[in-house]
């Protein structure tokens, strides 16, 4: 890390993708489980 970060508060750009990606994971678990659904039911 560098010198000027706070000591525990995580840079604007890592929090917002730490949101996209727990989204992502969100809609990737959305769409298994969809596809599991979909398959199951053919």
């Amino acid at each position: 890390m560098l010198w000027s970060d706070p000591e525990n508060e995580p840079p604007e750009e890592l929090r917002d993708m730490q949101a996209m990606l727990r989204r992502l994971g969100v809609l990737m678990a959305l769409a298994m489980v969809l596809a599991m659904i979909v398959i199951g039911l053919r």
